[in-house]
């Protein structure tokens, strides 16, 4: 799908902006009342909601999502010290003034009023057709349900806004809303995203929201709320939709099979375009490897690189390891200490590495955000958790299609671990550990371990570095949103 990103947005959350978390000129955008008129317009705004889709995701999203996890880190550099904020979202050492988990918060509401002006319009355009305007809505609330879905995992109760305000004092929301009415809100809008969208599209169309990806996250929101009964109704309609397995694992991120059977929903990217391009590589790879990577002269990103923990986590036989890591070999890694580990080469990730690339800071890689592999998976951790039906069915294909054995003939609880182990390798680096970790309550054991072995093979880390405490499964409420519009803390962070 090529999107286009129209101006319609309302919000100001810059630092050179408004008091209030939505500054609100109606009249200043899209034309104002006027622009509303067509469903050509209405079509134009959902373009837009995809566009800044695309926004968060080559934004520092993944820092709060993976990077927070075991499953990365970061390369020092000691004669660069300008993203030491990012690195502190990595080792537990951020303060609520953290300008990447600020940035994060802002973009993540600015996107969800896109979302807010369509569904609040949308009633009021004429339209050839029903099926039409329910889909262009669904597509509006599907984003808005994941975007909610990240904001209440990673924040916990938030300020819940679903209208387009009419002012900016109606833009002014101190109140938090609780996480059951943010789940509750979710819920809502993901069914009525899987009762308007359709199954597929044909043609640019391919890319968008379907029914399938709204089911997918109604599913996951109701195993990370524990009704594994309801989980189980949503992902096993999923099934039905005609999606598959590829046969080659390493696929999945290929540029050249995008929105393939296995992609359920994937963020949009082309880097034939200048503000559709992704950026992976460029912000993942290893700083001293610019030249060797990508042909281009300079330093690389040096960020999300992945750690010895889920290098080896892989099994033996596991196909995917190769697939999703890349180990870059050259004597300039010599000065960085995370090559020690791996015999002096130093690791990034291949999903988002695909050469040869015709232009400097562009990437052509999509974003899987769901895949049906991850359906499968998350069926089987559904299934065994209501202790009927047959988890097997769900993850044997995934080990099969590894390279690895089938699974057979284990206990619930031994079960439980299989799945999240074989969750955590087929989905590495796709911004999905942080939430697993917090799903099934290990976030505080995983990264207290993963903490003490990172401070064993770096020296650089410091004694505060991975302190891990209850309070700090959720990230702060950025301090300038506390301050300018009195939005509570969480709880530890004062």
């Amino acid at each position: 799908m090529k999107t286009k990103i129209y101006l319609i947005c309302l919000l100001a959350l810059s630092s050179n902006g408004c008091n209030y978390m939505l500054d609100v000129k109606p009249n200043s955008f899209s034309s104002g009342e006027n622009y509303y008129q067509t469903e050509t317009q209405v079509l134009r705004a959902v373009n837009g909601a995809y566009g800044v889709l695309q926004n968060l995701y080559t934004s520092d999203f993944w820092a709060v999502t993976e990077m927070v996890a075991d499953n990365t880190n970061y390369q020092y550099d000691a004669s660069d010290r300008g993203a030491q904020q990012r690195e502190e979202i990595d080792e537990f050492l951020i303060t609520s003034s953290n300008n990447y988990v600020n940035t994060i918060w802002a973009q993540i509401y600015r996107n969800i009023h896109q979302c807010n002006v369509i569904t609040s319009r949308i009633d009021g355009v004429q339209f050839s057709s029903e099926v039409t305007k329910k889909r262009y809505a669904g597509e509006a609330k599907f984003l808005r349900a994941l975007y909610y879905f990240h904001l209440v995992r990673l924040f916990g109760g938030v300020p819940l806004i679903v209208k387009e305000p009419a002012s900016p004092a109606e833009a002014f929301t101190p109140k938090r809303s609780t996480v059951d009415e943010v789940y509750a809100q979710i819920i809502a809008d993901a069914k009525d995203a899987a009762d308007g969208l359709p199954a597929s599209y044909t043609g640019a169309d391919i890319g968008r929201a379907t029914k399938g990806a709204a089911l997918t996250l109604l599913g996951e929101v109701y195993l990370t709320k524990k009704d594994y009964p309801a989980a189980v109704a949503a992902l096993q309609q999923v099934t039905t939709l005609n999606y598959a397995l590829l046969d080659s694992y390493g696929d999945n991120f290929n540029p050249a099979r995008k929105n393939n059977a296995e992609s359920v929903f994937s963020v949009q990217y082309n880097s034939g375009l200048e503000t559709e391009s992704s950026n992976y590589i460029f912000v993942f790879g290893p700083r001293n490897g610019k030249k060797d990577l990508t042909g281009f002269n300079g330093l690389l990103g040096g960020n999300n690189i992945p750690t010895p923990g889920i290098y080896n986590a892989y099994e033996a036989d596991d196909e995917r390891r190769d697939e999703s890591i890349y180990l870059y070999d050259s004597p300039g890694n010599t000065p960085f200490e995370e090559a020690k580990a791996f015999g002096g080469k130093l690791p990034l990730i291949k999903k988002f590495y695909h050469p040869p690339y015709a232009l400097d800071g562009r990437a052509n890689e999509n974003w899987p955000v769901y895949r049906y592999a991850h359906v499968l998976l998350m069926l089987a951790e559904a299934v065994n958790e209501t202790g009927t039906g047959d988890p097997y069915q769900y993850i044997n294909p995934v080990r099969e299609r590894a390279g690895l054995q089938p699974l057979g003939g284990l206990s619930q609880a031994t079960f439980r671990d299989a799945v999240q182990h074989e969750q955590r390798v087929e989905l590495a680096f796709e911004n999905h550990r942080w939430y697993q970790l917090l799903r099934t309550g290990k976030a505080i054991d995983v990264m207290t371990q993963h903490g003490t072995a990172e401070k064993q093979r770096l020296t650089r880390l410091s004694s505060a570095s991975y302190n891990i405490a209850a309070y700090k499964l959720l990230f702060p409420i950025p301090d300038r949103e506390k301050r300018l519009n009195g939005l509570e803390q969480n709880q530890g962070w004062d």
